[in-house]
């Protein structure tokens, strides 16, 4: 009678490791159709994650208690901003800091009298009341911000992009533009402006300087730093404020909600885009259950004698199970491997931090354990059911 030695697990695993070393290339490949999906799952929410992780970084630094009071849109035109809603806003509790600006519709800046008028290069000219740089958490690149008093002589701040565009992205005593007819002083440019990037390509002049280029004193915005913890009160009280009558006529909007908004929107794409590497790793699970299926063809004859020999049904059964189970781990492992350097190269170029959750990790290789389980189940109960005389007909 054959003594039947019972097979541990360290002897799958001796036994797994020796069925993928004799087959290497099908390895690789069906390896790779896993890594490939665990890889594209890691990166997106690699990706995702450093791309929040930046936004909240931006957040923490510019605050979230910058409100932007505006007319309101809806069905019917609301009137203009009363003349008034700067120093509206100003005289309310808890408000730190307000400026305003607003439109100047004929409001044009060129380098020199000789450029034809349609050249603008998209500029518009804004009358500017308050440290707006302040206000929205900016900061001056060159020169420095406009004198804002009543009897200030004409001058001119560039935004980041207007300057970029003019080619006065620094400025000194004799930077001049021509506007109005005649020649006036650019006193400053700014940096980018995260709360407000439609500033940017915009020229800003004192409100002297905007009256004699025909603008009609009504604010198109103002924007208003408040105390951190009253901001919804704040923002309440503003609109009956600054039109007591017809306080549904005034908006009141907070420029880093769009920043939340935009976090959002990301939040949906990676949702898109890690299904698409769901699908890439339900492919690679597919190839791993074929070489398995092949592998237990090619095998009979080895299979048969081990079963001659006195091994149970359950040994070749586990023995195959477990060779599958390390092809789709050995394709997890390189996936994460992989998605990992992905995200790590794209955030540093992009100059992010680098976040990574660490439940993408582990669900990547749970994800790998599963598949390779689902993938050698049905090629493993197979080679289980092949009888020993098998090996006598492939002699």
């Amino acid at each position: 009678m054959i003594a039947r030695r019972t097979v541990g697990a360290a002897d799958l695993v001796r036994l797994g490791v020796f069925g993928l070393r004799t087959r290497p290339t099908r390895v690789v490949l069906s390896a790779l159709g896993i890594a490939i999906g665990i890889a594209a799952m890691i990166a997106v929410v690699g990706i995702s994650s450093s791309s929040k992780a930046a936004l909240d970084r931006v957040l923490d630094t510019l605050g979230t208690n910058v409100l932007t009071v505006t007319k309101a849109e809806g069905f019917r035109e609301a009137p203009p901003l009363p003349t008034t809603a700067l120093d509206s806003v100003l005289r309310q509790d808890h408000v730190e800091g307000a400026a305003a600006i607003g439109k100047v519709p004929e409001g044009r800046v060129y380098r020199n009298p000789f450029v034809p008028a349609a050249e603008t290069k998209g500029i518009g000219v804004l009358a500017t009341s308050g440290d707006l740089p302040g206000v929205l958490h900016g900061a001056v690149a060159s020169g420095r911000w406009l004198d804002t008093r009543a009897d200030a002589p004409p001058q001119v701040v560039l935004g980041a992009a207007a300057a970029r565009a003019l080619g006065l992205e620094t400025v000194d005593a004799d930077t001049r533009l021509w506007t109005g007819g005649r020649w006036v002083q650019v006193v400053g440019v700014l940096e980018p402006l995260a709360l407000a990037p439609d500033l940017d390509n915009q020229a800003f002049v004192p409100r002297g300087l905007a009256t004699e280029l025909g603008y009609d004193g009504h604010p198109t915005s103002v924007s208003a730093r408040v105390d951190d913890a009253l901001v919804p009160d704040v923002r309440a009280l503003l609109p009956a404020a600054i039109e007591p009558t017809t306080p549904d006529d005034v908006a009141v909007t907070r420029p880093s909600d769009a920043l939340a908004a935009k976090n959002a929107t990301d939040d949906s794409f990676t949702g898109l885009l890690v299904g698409i590497g769901g699908v890439a790793l339900l492919v690679g699970g597919i190839g791993v259950a074929n070489t398995m299926v092949i592998t237990v063809l090619e095998r009979r004859a080895e299979v048969g004698v081990r079963r001659a020999l006195g091994a149970r049904r359950r040994n070749i059964r586990d023995q195959f199970l477990v060779e599958s189970l390390l092809l789709s781990f050995l394709g997890g492992i390189a996936g994460v491997v992989v998605g990992l350097g992905v995200t790590i190269a794209f955030a540093l170029a992009q100059g992010w931090p680098v976040a990574v959750p660490l439940w993408a990790v582990a669900g990547g290789l749970g994800a790998t354990v599963v598949i390779g389980g689902v993938s050698g189940l049905y090629p493993a109960a197979r080679a289980a059911r092949i009888p020993p005389t098998s090996a006598l007909a492939a002699v």
